[in-house]
């Protein structure tokens, strides 16, 4: 068994608030090595956290002798040609979300880390959050029956602002956009959740903000989304019978954030709110009832969204799977789900291009 767990961050946004601290807080674990797009960041990030090695070039983080982990953190058009490094370096791999920019690249990256004795997954640590673990085994056990709709609603106001700036989430060139980094999310989590495809996408992008001021001061279009609504089809399953899924997502909704997802069966209804608060409602009932289900633990100092509860429970798994050489973690997307949504993304674009539905 490994002693301990070096880890090699490739980006200083979400690392920096989230998944550092986590992976800090799990036994027998090092970060040895940190990249940025600029050295200071990398450096006053390592600064920071005590990281003895910090760099602008991301491939000395992928060769450092005391990297296990490679964890992907960039802008999404920077995260095939990372992993396919990474994968051909044999180093362990968490790569963010969304996958890829494309399907085309999702499948590159897929056959790549499949190619190689490495434990390869997509942070969708949301799946972690112990309320998501006991609905997932309530829809298997038959609770609320077969599942008739689904629904996810999504707000978080702060792109609303006009005066926040423009950076690489402004621009759809290099991944950035609602779609990609929240519809991400709930399509893998609609998957996973339900067992089942989604056989047909109707989508509508929308940009509200349409110009922020870039780091020189100039005004500078927005290219990507900042709203997402789709309509969904599942397959037919175990758990599915003719079943429909609605998505809402709003990066300038007020009041105050938001993240819910409902599940509509044949004998009651399931709801999971942000940070994992798990309802129920049987035929009948007229109102939610509030499962007993513990919430984990929040990275202080963030914004307690669920995302950081999501990660504290991810990252003590993925580093004892390093330690004991496994290969899969329960509950944790693969990088075969990682295309699948990725699938799932791209007919949303095509479907929002032509206006009309994408059968997939």
């Amino acid at each position: 068994m490994k002693e301990k767990v070096g880890i090699g961050i490739i980006g200083t946004g979400f690392a920096r608030r989230i998944q550092i601290p986590a992976f800090l807080a799990c036994e027998g674990v090092s970060i040895a090595s940190i990249a940025s797009g600029t050295l200071k960041n990398a450096q006053d990030a390592a600064a920071e956290f005590g990281i003895s090695h910090a760099t602008d070039n991301w491939l000395e983080t992928i060769s450092h002798p005391g990297v296990d982990l490679v964890c992907i953190t960039t802008p999404p058009y920077l995260h095939r040609s990372i992993t396919l490094a990474a994968a051909a370096a044999g180093k362990h791999i968490l790569c963010e979300k969304p996958m890829a920019m494309n399907t085309a690249e999702a499948g590159e990256m897929t056959a790549a880390v499949a190619e190689k004795p490495i434990l390869a997954l997509i942070d969708h640590e949301l799946r972690f959050q112990p309320g998501r673990i006991m609905a997932y085994q309530m829809l298997r056990d038959g609770a609320i029956g077969r599942v008739r709709h689904s629904k996810a609603i999504f707000q978080a106001p702060h792109r609303g602002d006009p005066d926040l700036p423009w950076n690489w989430w402004s621009d759809a060139s290099a991944g950035g956009g609602a779609l990609g980094a929240i519809a991400s999310h709930i399509i893998d989590s609609f998957l996973w959740f339900l067992g089942t495809d989604i056989s047909s996408v109707f989508c509508q992008l929308h940009t509200h903000i349409k110009e922020r001021r870039d780091a020189s001061g100039e005004m500078r279009a927005v290219t990507s989304d900042d709203e997402s609504n789709m309509l969904l089809r599942f397959a037919d399953g175990e758990l599915t019978a003719d079943a429909t899924g609605l998505v809402s997502i709003s990066m300038t909704e007020l009041p105050k954030y938001r993240n819910r997802m409902e599940f509509y069966g044949e004998t009651g209804s399931i709801r999971i709110d942000e940070l994992g608060q798990l309802f129920v409602a049987r035929l009948g009932e007229t109102d939610w009832t509030a499962i007993e289900v513990g919430l984990g633990h929040h990275v202080p100092g963030v914004p307690d969204t669920g995302f950081s509860r999501g990660f504290m429970e991810f990252a003590p798994k993925i580093t004892n799977a390093i330690r004991r050489g496994e290969k899969r973690i329960e509950y944790a997307a693969t990088f075969e789900d990682g295309l699948r949504t990725q699938r799932v993304l791209d007919a949303a674009v095509s479907s929002n291009a032509s206006g009309c539905a994408v059968i997939l």
